[in-house]
């Protein structure tokens, strides 16, 4: 069996993070689409986008740190998104269903991105890293840990890129609950990592 593993991406190094996102829509976005204020093809370059990547990931630093990268027999296979959910300004700006709820909720961490390498899909390894986040989750002292992941509907499938959100069973599998379901395929799903959130 293929050995998983994860680090804090400032703990991995940037050419690992690099590997990661070098292919298919996340080589363009960057793990950007819910950082930069405005609409991100418009309003950003491609440059822009990759350096702050590489600015939010602080590889080589003491952190703090933008998401996870998975490891598989250690080749870096894998990337989930997970930071204070105040660090993504759309979530905030956009007035879509699924966003702005609970704004008073403290210590809530946004799970918003997963991005599995050319190779690696198809082998379960989006559970790995969900489950990976509840793990990082209790270690930072996050209170809750929230998503917002697709369900689609019975007999559909999603592209790999649409779903890069994350499907609605992965997040189940990691002992996430959903909380809301805003639109006809959209879920808000959440972890509760201490009493009282």
């Amino acid at each position: 069996m293929p050995e998983f593993t994860w680090l804090p991406a400032h703990r991995a190094s940037a050419e690992d993070v690099a590997a990661v996102f070098a292919t298919g829509g996340a080589s363009r976005c960057r793990c950007q689409g819910l950082k930069a204020p405005g609409w991100i093809w418009r309003d950003t370059t491609q440059e822009q986008r990759e350096a702050a990547l590489v600015a939010q990931t602080a590889c080589g630093t003491d952190g703090p740190t933008s998401g996870l990268v998975g490891y598989v027999d250690g080749e870096p296979a894998g990337w989930v998104a997970v930071e204070p959910r105040e660090h993504y300004p759309r979530i905030w700006s956009r007035r879509q269903p699924w966003m702005r709820q609970d704004p008073e909720l403290s210590g809530v961490w946004s799970v918003t991105c997963f991005v599995v390498r050319s190779g690696w899909r198809r082998t379960g390894l989006t559970y790995e890293l969900a489950a990976a986040t509840v793990e990082y989750g209790a270690q930072v002292g996050a209170h809750v840990l929230e998503g917002y992941p697709i369900e689609p509907a019975p007999g559909r499938t999603v592209i790999w890129d649409e779903a890069s959100v994350g499907l609605l069973q992965v997040f189940l599998e990691a002992g996430y609950e959903v909380v809301s379901s805003p639109t006809l395929r959209r879920r808000v799903v959440r972890h509760r990592l201490s009493a009282g959130a």
